[in-house]
């Protein structure tokens, strides 16, 4: 089992996880950040969300100064003057979003580039100040389908055809350039350390998987996707699924691996 007397990176995804689906609150985790800091134990946020996003929610939690993986792992922020694109070199936002502009011509989907403010504060439940920082996109794009579902593997094949991906999250669609995910953003950003530390993950949707076979001990969080979270790893031991959703399943999970017995 971890111990927070090693060497230890937390890893966590944060719509449904860190902070709760509906309220984007994370009163029940807490306790667990401050014992972490206390600790010396960095927290690595993962997420959906931009880095416009995640940067004042870091400072807000208590984690200012720390990388973060941006954009389901397309960015990786390592510091306020250093990004790199996942994989680096991959194609920046205005080239990607010519890419699908022209795919609309074919499919029925809209991005968050499509979208005004007030409409995206709509779907998410998110504040419109909130929303125009969610649309401020580096390294992929979130989409909204609107065609039939059967559609969607002729999209993945086109979207192959100019190196890109579709990934599923909590809500939405993301196109993202091809190799690029929240494990191989994780993968790279441990390249970074002179000795890698201890890894456990955390997090509740389809999107999380990657990452959550990438680290040493998993956390699936009980989700609201329609689609199971589905692993393949095998080393059952060192994965624990929650029975609760949102903070309240990320301090059980820390809970789990991370008390020590009395």
């Amino acid at each position: 089992m971890p111990s927070l007397q090693q060497p230890l990176l937390i890893v966590t995804d944060l719509d449904g996880s860190l902070l709760d689906h509906h309220t984007y609150r994370w009163d029940a985790a807490a306790d667990w950040l401050a014992e972490l800091q206390r600790h010396q134990v960095p927290v690595v946020l993962c997420s959906s969300k931009t880095a416009a996003e995640i940067a004042p929610l870091q400072k807000r939690l208590g984690l200012a100064g720390l990388p973060f993986i941006a954009e389901n792992g397309a960015l990786v922020q390592m510091s306020a003057t250093r990004q790199v694109r996942i994989p680096p070199q991959s194609p920046d936002y205005d080239s990607l979003y010519q890419q699908l502009k022209a795919l609309q011509a074919t499919y029925r989907f809209k991005g968050f580039h499509d979208f005004s403010d007030p409409e995206v504060a709509a779907m998410t439940g998110l504040t419109e100040s909130d929303s125009a920082l969610a649309r401020q996109r580096q390294a992929s794009e979130v989409i909204v389908w609107r065609d039939d579902e059967e559609k969607l593997d002729a999209f993945r094949a086109a979207l192959q055809q100019h190196q890109l991906q579709l990934t599923q999250g909590g809500r939405f669609w993301h196109v993202m350039p091809a190799g690029s995910g929240k494990g191989e953003a994780l993968r790279w950003l441990l390249t970074q350390y002179d000795s890698a530390p201890a890894t456990l993950g955390l997090g509740d949707g389809p999107n999380d998987a990657p990452m959550l076979d990438a680290v040493d001990y998993a956390v699936v969080i009980k989700g609201y996707s329609k689609t199971p979270v589905s692993l393949s790893r095998q080393d059952t031991q060192r994965i624990y699924a929650t029975a609760h959703y949102g903070p309240e399943g990320w301090k059980e999970g820390l809970d789990y691996f991370l008390t020590q017995p009395d």
